[in-house]
């Protein structure tokens, strides 16, 4: 399992929040998706075999929101 950190930028409401959360949880081997408001970042936890970094900021990019 690995962990990453993606900056998310475009978040001002917990709707952004919980759809940031729902695309980051909906890539194939992401266990768990953590996206805090305040901080403008998404910690997650994924399997490398399954998904990449790159795939999951794809992810959050596709949601309507910028990620680094």
């Amino acid at each position: 399992m690995e962990q990453v950190i993606i900056k998310v930028g475009g978040m001002s409401c917990q709707g952004c929040v919980k759809g940031v959360t729902a695309a980051l949880q909906g890539v194939a081997g992401v266990q768990a998706a953590a996206v805090d408001l305040a901080a403008g970042e998404a910690r997650v936890d994924f399997d490398p075999q399954q998904t990449s970094a790159v795939v999951l900021r794809q992810a959050v990019e596709s949601a309507g929101f910028d990620a680094a």
